[in-house]
């Protein structure tokens, strides 16, 4: 291959490459994290690679998970992190450092609120794992919260960054698929084995499967689906029924894995194997939402998209839009989607796509986290705010609360308190 590059070229890439020389060097995020096991370090390798971002402090109450975090800092070239471990809330003392811009936690789901309350409270923008809160009480502290400092609190929800889920994005804000009026989604993933520790004893997520009996884990499919109906910016969640099944799942994987006379192969679990809410919203729209992780089954978040013009599934990757779609035998028939691709792709896929593959969760964490430290590098509103947080993490209480009482339905409080009449659409 020639590798001659004629005048006309070269002026235009020396161009460049002066302008590029002139433009402003971005400022750097600096951030702290806590809790550095699997999710807190895979969020750190990803920071790492993120432009101008800087990680000065580390929180874990876990020496060995600390030091390896600490490592991975140094290993990509950056100043050894200040480290965190004196007990269960010191991470009060990392948020309380002058440097930090933002604190990012990735923790057990009990100090999700109490983390990003303390960093809020310091002046620090705030980016919690999922859910964000697990009762109704720290669901209207986050917003009270970021309300009261106005420092932003952006649970970072990675499916919402998934390349169909922005593609259908982009359909429904064209009207592609019409007025969305029915969705489907569910987090239905067979992890039965994180609820126990090796020597057959109990995880934390273990403990929440004993004693709680509802939707535990709502956001990765709600999150989606509120941001397709423009939940919490025109039309909001009202109320939801639930109901779950018996519990089986965990018995059977502590007899099959521990023993049959192992302790938790005799325990009875609260939380039942299927989980069903269905939720109706003040617009009159609907959505059914599963929850599944003691069942053996491939791995499925649903997410079928019906608008009045059309339909997108996620299980199948098909779309149908009257009209436009084939017929088979005079019936409405299934159509590959890469053409929507092709003319509906989002433009952080666009932009981002390629670098970000090559993070976890198919590159939707790489583009989370982009997005979260690009709202805070310019000191915006992040793109999922502290209402979108509260709204998708208090199904758990509300389900489990409609789960107690025979399935009845339960109100979702409006956290916006009334501001969902009039805001505008996420701006992604």
């Amino acid at each position: 291959m020639s590798m001659r590059i004629h005048r006309r070229e070269f002026l235009s890439l020396g161009a460049a490459g002066l302008a590029a020389a002139q433009a402003p060097a971005a400022k750097a995020v600096k951030v702290g994290i806590v809790g550095v096991g699997n999710r807190g370090t895979s969020l750190l390798r990803t920071m790492l690679d993120l432009p101008a971002v800087e990680v000065p402090a580390l929180c874990d109450i876990n020496e060995a998970n600390l030091a390896r975090a600490v490592s991975l800092v140094e290993k990509a070239g950056r100043p050894r992190p200040q480290g965190y471990s004196r007990g269960m809330e010191d991470f009060r003392r990392l948020a309380a450092r002058e440097d930090l811009d933002a604190v990012v936690t990735a923790t057990p789901w009990e100090w999700h609120t109490p983390v990003a309350v303390a960093a809020m409270k310091a002046g620090k923008y705030a980016g919690v794992e999922v859910p964000a809160g697990l009762t109704v009480e720290q669901c209207w502290e986050l917003v009270d919260t970021s309300e009261q400092t106005g420092k932003p609190c952006m649970m970072l929800e990675n499916v919402c960054y998934f390349r169909n889920v922005l593609m259908v994005l982009n359909l429904v804000r064209e009207g592609v698929l019409g007025e969305v009026v029915h969705c489907e989604a569910g987090y239905q993933h067979y992890i039965a084995g994180m609820q126990f520790t090796g020597d057959g004893g109990l995880s934390w997520r273990g403990v929440h499967a004993l004693q709680s009996n509802g939707n535990q884990y709502p956001t990765h499919p709600i999150g989606p689906v509120a941001w397709w109906m423009n939940i919490n910016r025109g039309d909001r969640f009202a109320y939801l029924t639930s109901m779950s099944t018996v519990s089986r799942g965990p018995r059977l994987y502590a007899s099959r894995t521990f023993g049959a006379d192992s302790p938790n192969a005799r325990r009875t679990f609260a939380q039942g194997d299927i989980n069903t809410s269905l939720i109706q919203t003040a617009n009159g729209m609907t959505v059914t939402l599963y929850y599944g992780t003691q069942s053996p089954r491939p791995y499925d978040l649903i997410f079928r998209v019906q608008g009045t013009q059309g339909i997108y599934s996620g299980t199948l990757d098909k779309i149908y839009i009257d009209g436009r779609s084939p017929r088979k035998s005079g019936e409405p028939a299934w159509e590959d989607p890469a053409a929507y691709y092709q003319q509906y792709e989002h433009h952080l896929w666009k932009e981002m796509g390629q670098v970000a593959t090559r993070y976890g969760h198919g590159g939707a964490d790489y583009m989370t986290l982009a997005q979260f430290m690009d709202a805070v590098r310019h000191q915006r509103q992040t793109p999922i705010d502290v209402y979108d947080s509260a709204t998708w993490s208090v199904i758990v209480p509300l389900s489990e609360k409609s789960v107690a009482s025979r399935s009845a339905a339960i109100n979702f409080p409006d956290f916006t308190r009334g501001k969902w009449k009039t805001a505008k659409p996420v701006a992604v």
